[in-house]
């Protein structure tokens, strides 16, 4: 006698939308917002370097605000899937818009900082929602075009941004009323590491709450994200309008401790060499935004100084053994590697 098969057990609507997909559920699972170790010694470095390198901390804050940078474009592109090669125009925004209010008399850095911020995610919503409604290819057109919209009005606008000559003369208040930025780049390197800090804690908490995870979603899969009743135009506008303003209080942290704004704060090269940094240290892991900006700056320093005129085939050299040989990044080749050395010892 023939047995009938046993029937799938229903699944309620209610649990089909609660229970994530296959990899959210698998992230969802990792104890990832807990702080380790290794990020208490990660970010000891910096702190050390300070004391350890006091003739280098200029181009420290200079590291430190390509890491804040980084990390604005590594929450769109890493966790979101959004491919920008315009993110330059909310940093030069938010350099414009610290600049021009110390040039103006307000000199005091904090405002200044939060004023850059909020004038690049002003100008990032409606952007967001050109760049949200295409795909890959087209997003990535947007946002060429966005930025050399910027840029050219930047450059046509000279009575008020400078020009081709830049805007300078700014004047900035001590930090806190008390720490003056002098001409050893000490307050401006602490300045920097604090903003990056805390806004690293930030990003960190946003990866890894619902809202993040979400997103990791939509990255993989948008069509069943929408499906499942998540607000996927909504989510993207959202953190597109965060990493803009990540990406002003970078410029404005710029502005403020160097005391000049250019046009090349709006520039096509500073977005390609912004995606280098991250492609370098490796995509969706936040450190590796921090790690590319790094090892891009310092090996740009580097190589400048020991080869002047032909740095830059060294450099893309770096580049092109990177992008075979450590796929996902510096992170994502030390992470297969030490995956390797696991699985030999077992």
């Amino acid at each position: 006698m023939l047995r009938p098969f046993p029937t799938p057990a229903a699944v309620s609507p209610e649990e089909d939308v609660i229970r994530p997909a296959g990899p959210c559920e698998r992230i969802a699972r990792l104890p990832a917002d807990r702080w380790t170790l290794r990020e208490t010694a990660f970010w000891l470095m910096p702190v050390l370097g300070y004391f350890a390198f006091p003739g280098y901390l200029m181009l420290g804050s200079q590291i430190l605000i390509a890491g804040l940078f980084a990390l604005s474009l590594d929450l769109i592109m890493g966790y979101a899937g959004i491919v920008s090669l315009g993110h330059a125009a909310f940093f030069g925004t938010g350099a414009y818009a610290a600049g021009l209010l110390a040039s103006h008399g307000w000199h005091e850095p904090l405002s200044g900082l939060l004023a850059g911020a909020a004038a690049a995610a002003l100008v990032a919503l409606p952007v967001s929602l050109l760049v949200v409604r295409g795909q890959d290819l087209g997003r990535l057109i947007v946002t060429l075009g966005i930025g050399m919209l910027f840029f050219e009005a930047a450059n046509k606008a000279a009575a008020i941004t400078g020009g081709v000559d830049g805007l300078s003369g700014m004047e900035i208040a001590p930090l806190f009323g008390l720490f003056d930025f002098d001409l050893f780049g000490r307050t401006a390197y602490l300045y920097s590491l604090g903003v990056l800090f805390l806004l690293f804690l930030l990003c960190r908490r946003l990866v890894h709450s619902p809202f993040g995870l979400s997103l990791r979603g939509i990255k993989e899969n948008s069509k069943r994200m929408a499906s499942l009743g998540a607000p996927v135009e909504r989510r993207l506008v959202s953190v597109f309008v965060i990493a803009a303003a990540l990406a002003g209080a970078a410029g404005a942290l710029l502005a403020q401790t160097t005391r000049f704004v250019g046009l090349d704060s709006l520039s096509f090269q500073r977005s390609a060499e912004l995606l280098i940094m991250l492609v370098l240290g490796g995509t969706g892991r936040l450190y590796g935004a921090l790690i590319g900006a790094a090892l891009f700056l310092l090996a740009q320093d580097i190589l400048a100084g020991l080869d002047p005129v032909y740095w830059q085939f060294w450099l893309g050299l770096m580049l092109v053994a990177v992008v075979l040989y450590a796929r996902g990044g510096v992170l994502g080749g030390a992470a297969l590697l030490a995956g390797r050395i696991r699985g030999k010892r077992r």
